[in-house]
């Protein structure tokens, strides 16, 4: 089998380039937005076919390269089923496998660090990719995400470092330049998760640590629910008599949107629904004042009581959770409905005013999040 690890210096992660030495077909784990060019002619100077990008998990560090990947290679990108990634095109689970030429990788769902963590097992090479939830001497944190400390020591436990010794394990992350190791030695030497250490040992050690927040949490969690693609779609005017309540566009996906423009000039007019979940809704671009949260996962529940002649807009942070929430609304029969296009990013372009989030204006601090010096 033809390997490479590859690195991006400025979040510490690791890529990994698997492929068939025969069909040339490939897969790559745990892409980075800024390395997409340096991947991409990887794959076309080794001559490969490159069949999915795969993610281990939801980065809170970097933003993935999936999605621009997958417009110019024409890959699908595959992520655990419990992510709530809606954009992409296959949701894996424990027990799945993801073929390419003569090799396999088997899915272990491997939480705590988050909810929809996953492993990939290489069974006959004896390699596994553990993303944040076992790294090197260490794991991931579980403080954030959905995170459990609980869960990830029985994930660790059961399904990475059950197999057989010789494995070698290979992360998402290393700040100390280690590329590899294997799993009799975090056996052995992982301060965290070792076998020296029990269940509650480790519990109260993670329940102890008093870690910062994470410096591109706020950009890279929104962008990675839309596998990275975050530069909103082309609109052209609805020819649909339904979207006469407002001046509605719709993309080329289909998507009924509106206008930051639009909205802010009829605050109080629409019923405004936050798609995103609850951290993102009171994170570093804040949320539009009067807007109610219902994350993505529980619209459909929540939406069997609404009224359906009312005018609704969705939002979220790019526009993509939205834009399937309104899809959803409009099956459900509501006619009046339509997208925030661009998301809460467009609306802090625009400068418009958004609910203050720990103790600064969501519209000052969302210049860190857009790159800007402010």
């Amino acid at each position: 089998m033809l390997f490479r690890q590859l690195f991006d210096p400025e979040t510490s992660s690791y890529s990994y380039l698997l492929a068939d030495e025969e069909t040339r077909e490939a897969v790559l784990i745990d892409s980075v937005r800024e390395q997409v060019d340096r991947d991409a002619e990887l794959v076309a100077e080794l001559g490969l076919r490159l069949l999915a990008s795969l993610e281990t998990h939801v980065h809170a560090d970097h933003v993935t390269g999936a999605g621009l990947l997958r417009d110019r290679l024409g890959c699908h990108i595959v992520v655990g089923a419990r992510t709530g990634v809606l954009t992409a095109d296959r949701r894996v689970a424990t027990g799945d496998r993801i073929p390419f030429g003569r090799h396999v990788l088997e899915v272990r769902e491997t939480p705590g660090h988050t909810d929809g963590c996953v492993t990939y097992l290489c069974r006959e090479e004896g390699m596994a990719f553990t993303g944040d939830a076992l790294l090197i001497r260490g794991c991931g944190r579980t403080d954030f995400q959905q995170g459990n400390a609980e869960t990830l020591f029985r994930s660790v436990r059961d399904e990475i470092l059950a197999l057989p010794a010789e494995t070698r394990l290979y992360p998402a992350h290393d700040y100390m330049g280690r590329t590899v190791t294997t799993v009799a030695e975090e056996r052995r030497f992982n301060p965290r998760l070792g076998y020296a250490r029990s269940r509650g040992d480790f519990v109260a050690l993670m329940a102890g640590l008093r870690l910062a927040y994470p410096r591109r949490m706020d950009e890279a969690v929104p962008a990675n629910m839309a596998s990275g693609v975050t530069e909103p779609e082309p609109v052209a005017p609805s020819q649909q008599a339904v979207d006469r309540w407002a001046p509605v566009g719709v993309t080329p996906s289909g998507v009924p949107v509106v206008s930051a423009e639009w909205l802010a000039a009829h605050d109080g007019e629409v019923r405004l629904v936050d798609v995103r979940e609850p951290p993102e809704f009171c994170g570093v671009l804040g949320h539009i004042e009067g807007a109610e949260l219902v994350p993505l996962a529980t619209l459909e529940a929540n939406a069997g009581a609404w009224d359906r002649n009312a005018a609704i807009v969705t939002v979220c942070a790019y526009g993509t959770r939205s834009g399937k929430a309104a899809l959803l609304l409009r099956d459900q029969g509501f006619e009046r409905v339509a997208s925030l296009h661009g998301g809460m990013v467009r609306w802090a372009e625009l400068e418009l005013p958004a609910v203050e989030r720990r103790g600064g204006r969501a519209s000052q601090e969302a210049g860190v999040f857009l790159g800007m010096d402010i």
